[in-house]
């Protein structure tokens, strides 16, 4: 018997006795390392290795659980009472996607204690100074897409294992300071004449310093304005950006084969099968007039 079995035992022989001392503990290690966790009582707790802080403002909602392949799912609650979750964490991004794990624990002996749930966080959502999160299990990873499709584009993410162009190039990538942020979305850079307008265009984007530090956002446009690289991003960033603040930019690409190609010379790792018929093929016709020698038509 291994010895979460003999803990997961102990503490379903407690819950017999009708008299228990159970609490819930969880744990959130997030992607750049941190490691908190918090319990929903009174006490501070070790589990599993893990210091769990005690009055935190965090409950958990019931857990919904199957024998299927169905995604396992609950919630977490609570008001931003910690000191380590602040809303600029939140919103720089910092706990999207942190793996989760949560504990039935027996309080009087934290040996005796059952994981209930293993997973990620998802989304979050803000109220003020109350913050509800869902998280997701295990199963979760089982809705990502499996094998190729077949398209013109290339299906690669820029600089990705499929892609392997190499982005610490100086070439496909710019590191600079901000000189403003309007609106949460524009983003203003100083222009050098480096990169032309548009090199960014489908970019990522990285806040390296500041209180967004970590952020990560996709680039919608990237245009040069009185000597001024302005870049906007598609969605607001929630991160507090602030003129000073140092950004990564990566190079874009669109996923043609002639980008690939020219841009980036890389058409080796070209993904996409730029020759393959469009949709209008199939209304193709027999004609009398004009070149019917079998040859292309373009």
């Amino acid at each position: 018997m291994t010895a979460a079995n003999a803990a997961t035992d102990a503490l379903h022989a407690h819950l017999k006795t009708g008299v228990t001392t159970v609490a819930r503990a969880w744990v959130i290690e997030r992607k750049d390392g941190t490691v908190l966790g918090f319990t929903d009582h009174d006490m501070d707790l070790v589990v599993d290795g893990y210091d769990c802080t005690a009055q935190t403002g965090m409950t958990a909602k019931a857990l919904i659980q199957t024998t299927g392949l169905a995604v396992d799912n609950t919630e977490a609650q609570g008001a931003l009472s910690d000191a380590r979750i602040t809303e600029a964490d939140i919103n720089a991004g910092l706990y999207d996607h942190a793996a989760v794990k949560t504990w039935l624990v027996n309080w009087r002996n934290v040996a005796d204690a059952k994981l209930t749930f293993q997973g990620t966080l998802g989304e979050i959502r803000r109220n003020g100074g109350a913050f509800e999160v869902e998280l997701r299990g295990l199963t979760e990873d089982l809705n990502t897409q499996q094998g190729r499709v077949y398209q013109k584009t290339c299906p690669h993410v820029m600089g990705d294992a499929g892609c392997r162009v190499d982005m610490t190039d100086p070439a496909h990538h710019l590191r600079a300071a901000l000189l403003g942020i309007e609106d949460r979305k524009r983003l203003r850079l100083a222009h050098d004449g480096t990169f032309p307008e548009g090199w960014f265009l489908r970019g990522k984007l990285v806040v390296e310093s500041g209180a967004g530090q970590h952020y990560v956002s996709w680039i919608a446009s990237d245009t040069v304005e009185d000597g001024v690289r302005v870049l906007e991003t598609w969605e607001p960033i929630r991160a507090d950006l602030q003129a000073g603040d140092v950004v990564l930019v990566w190079a874009g690409c669109d996923g043609r084969l002639s980008t690939c190609r020219d841009r980036f010379h890389n058409v080796v790792n070209f993904g996409g099968f730029p020759h393959i018929p469009g949709e209008d093929w199939m209304m193709s016709v027999p004609v009398r007039s004009g070149d019917n020698s079998g040859g292309s038509l373009s």
